[in-house]
């Protein structure tokens, strides 16, 4: 893939420099300005896409966004607007931005938009992916040996939740689930929010009921500290106990009918990416939505 440029623009040191790490591990390459007037300089170096706030000291948002199609007229710019800023985002649009991006905006589709503007600009057609094209890759996910347990994946999720930003601008709300590896370094499972849920449900409270019982309801005596109880009870569990099964394998080569056909079939929500032997990224639901908006705009 041809790595794009990107031109970052926010008076918010944080938010750039850390927006710089999040996409540089996406592919991108970033270059950050503090200001419009900066930004404006800025355009010597040729970026391929600009993402710029609304809000800013000096130049704003929308004058330095006119400034810049007057030195570059076929620049896709994105701006990123306050929640529910229809006027602000109309006004974006009408002066010439590709798209606009409320905030906070997750970076997955940041990223999505930013490839959509790079081939709008370039008039690349669309090009139907592989499976290896859309997954996100391992790397990204957190990350536990087999023989750990409840305690040991939170806390691994809770440390690598602290180099995630949210911002007013942007969230990188990361994986939430974790990986559980084998020795050999592939995939034995996945952890998901919902296998602890369902991990700290007594039970009991699954099993059949006599037919006397049906309509039998708990109190709310009954349910009182149980939660916490459970959650204290588990904690120490081995972790393969209580993860999905192995994921279903889609080769990396696949074409995304066959991802799709093997999501709803299986069924199954996320998929893990195999090339050869080894095991390299997963594909969700999300990311074939992607390809789908995708396909639709450049339709």
């Amino acid at each position: 893939m041809v790595k794009i440029k990107v031109l970052m623009v926010d008076d918010e040191e944080r938010f750039r420099t850390t927006t710089a790490k999040i996409l540089a591990r996406k592919g991108f390459d970033t270059i950050l300005a503090a200001s419009g007037e900066e930004a404006l300089e800025k355009l010597a170096e040729r970026p391929d896409v600009v993402v710029l706030d609304v809000k800013m000291g000096g130049l704003d948002g929308h004058e330095t966004l006119k400034l810049m199609k007057e030195k570059m007229p076929e620049l896709p710019v994105i701006m990123l607007t306050g929640h529910g800023d229809m006027p602000g985002a109309k006004k974006a649009l009408d002066t010439g931005a590709f798209d606009y991006l409320a905030k906070p905006c997750d970076v997955d589709l940041l990223s999505t938009k930013l490839q959509d503007a790079f081939e709008y600009a370039t008039k690349a057609p669309y090009v139907e992916k592989l499976a290896r094209g859309i997954m996100i890759p391992l790397a990204e996910y957190t990350q536990i040996p087999l023989n750990s347990t409840v305690r040991d994946a939170i806390k691994a999720l809770e440390d690598s939740m602290r180099h995630l930003m949210a911002t007013d601008r942007l969230m990188d709300t990361g994986h939430r689930s974790v990986v559980v590896t084998n020795t050999d370094g592939s995939v034995a499972g996945l952890l998901s929010p919902l296998d602890l849920i369902d991990a700290i449900r007594p039970g009991y409270l699954s099993a059949p009921k006599p037919s006397m019982a049906d309509s039998l309801q708990y109190s709310a005596m009954f349910w009182q500290g149980l939660f916490s109880s459970r959650v204290k009870e588990v904690m120490n569990n081995p972790v393969r106990d209580i993860m999905s099964d192995t994921l279903p394998v889609i080769d990396a080569d696949a074409n995304l009918m066959d991802v799709a056909n093997n999501m709803i079939t299986l069924p199954a929500r996320r998929m893990l990416v195999r090339a050869g032997n080894e095991d390299i990224g997963i594909v969700r639901e999300q990311e074939l939505f992607y390809e789908i908006a995708k396909i639709i705009s450049s339709s």
